[in-house]
């Protein structure tokens, strides 16, 4: 008897086990795979209990329609400029928190799942984990926003029906609750998310994550706003359309900042730019030699960083270059600036450092970096991976040096004495070379 052949779509299409073994989601750091799979589980946890002791009204429906259809609105905002691969700043707390404020538990926390299935689809694809990771970590923050105004308020539900009972309770005590409802949002949502990105890249700084004072000052006005369009709404839908202009130009200010900070910084390794470091060390440089204070800049250079690309491909020198800024930063001092000044040579600013602490840190930095391995892409790391070496110049201010342009040239000449000598070396700019 002979068997029918397999029909060829099934042949190559793989198993759903198969296909689930694959996800990237599996590939994370152990830590960093529990925490991710532990915030989906809660949110969507969360979501079925909503769920069920939701009452279901027709009011709550029609403005749950408005504060979608504005959303969506706000998500399209974006598509012009798009959504870049990192963390994003945008105004989707806007309505969210108008949901979160006006409706059942519910609708706050299936607005984040709507909202990043839209972004999915319309401005930019992304890893699916990461995506539902955020709705899960986003709707718990709003879902635990609008439990906490609804607990306070002693009212299931604030639709424009309740518009008589805000102006009874009074619209200072609303409008305080509702302030200190998004302040809880914003701490819970920064703690799941930053949580998450420490454990993916524990050296990275809480500062930069928030996106710095531009990222606060748009929490701050996302916030302010969207208690503004909670306002409106509960009087009526109909004062959204008042507000969208609001929400619309508070999304592309946000998407405007994000971009300006990326400009200030390299992609490959997140440091300063060249031009922003030259542009920030000079004001520092002026500063100190009017003030009289030490400080030092280093040039480091990686060592036959050509042969590692050359050997091992530019997946692995990129690899390099990443585990360079990673450690330059874990590394140096809150207040120092660091900076990939071009190709594999870095640039950094220590403050406050004379040349002594300046060689110190140093000297600490080279050895750091002689840990770093190099490991070939695509290619199962080797039990004894050869590691990086890499050559640093140091100047220090002294009597002479105008501005920091003067500075750069004595450590680049330092650097070459480093490399002239054997490398893996630092040299300072000025001192007689070490006896042999």
């Amino acid at each position: 008897m002979t068997r029918a052949p397999a029909d060829s779509n099934t042949a190559t299409r793989p198993r759903w086990p198969e296909a689930v073994r694959a996800w990237p989601v599996w590939h994370l750091e152990s830590r960093l795979r529990a925490y991710v799979i532990i915030v989906i589980a809660a949110g969507a946890a969360a979501l079925a209990v909503a769920v069920a002791l939701t009452p279901w009204r027709l009011s709550d429906a029609i403005l749950y329609a408005f504060l979608l259809a504005f959303g969506a609105i706000t998500v399209e905002a974006i598509r012009p400029v798009g959504e870049s691969a990192g963390s994003n700043k945008d105004a989707h707390g806007v309505w969210q928190l108008a949901a979160a404020i006006l409706l059942p538990p519910f609708y706050a926390l299936a607005a984040a799942v709507l909202v990043i299935a839209l972004s999915q689809w319309r401005v930019r694809r992304s890893l699916a984990y990461r995506r539902v990771f955020s709705a899960a970590a986003v709707g718990l923050s709003y879902g635990a926003a609008s439990l906490a105004f609804h607990a306070a308020w002693h009212r299931p539900a604030l639709a424009p029906s309740g518009h008589a009972g805000l102006l009874a309770w009074g619209p200072l005590t609303w409008m305080l609750l509702a302030i200190a409802v998004g302040c809880l949002r914003w701490t819970l949502n920064s703690a799941l998310v930053l949580t998450a990105v420490r454990l993916a890249e524990p050296s990275a700084r809480i500062r930069d994550l928030l996106g710095g004072n531009d990222g606060l000052y748009n929490d701050i006005a996302e916030g302010c706003v969207g208690v503004l369009v909670a306002l409106s709404a509960a009087v009526s839908p109909l004062m959204l359309i008042v507000a969208l202009p609001c929400g619309t130009l508070l999304q592309r200010s946000a998407r405007h900042s994000q971009l300006v900070q990326a400009s200030r910084t390299d992609a490959k390794t997140g440091l300063l730019s060249a031009v922003t470091w030259q542009r920030e060390a000079a004001v520092q440089v002026a500063r100190s030699i009017r003030t009289r204070t030490p400080l030092s800049v280093a040039m480091v250079d990686i060592d036959h960083f050509k042969a590692v690309n050359d050997t091992y491909g530019h997946l692995a020198g990129d690899g390099v270059l990443q585990a360079v800024a990673r450690i330059l930063t874990a590394g140096m001092r809150e207040y120092d600036l660091a900076g990939r000044f071009g190709g594999e040579e870095f640039t950094l600013l220590l403050p406050h450092a004379d040349a002594a602490e300046a060689i110190r840190i140093a000297e600490r930095l080279r050895v750091a970096l002689a840990a770093i391995p190099i490991l070939a892409a695509a290619e199962q790391p080797p039990d004894d991976p050869p590691h990086i070496t890499v050559s640093i110049g140091v100047a220090s201010i002294v009597e002479g040096v105008t501005d920091l342009t003067d500075l750069l040239a004595a450590a680049d000449t330092a650097l070459y004495r480093a490399k002239r000598s054997g490398r893996n070396a630092v040299r300072l700019a000025g001192s007689p070379p070490p006896a042999s």
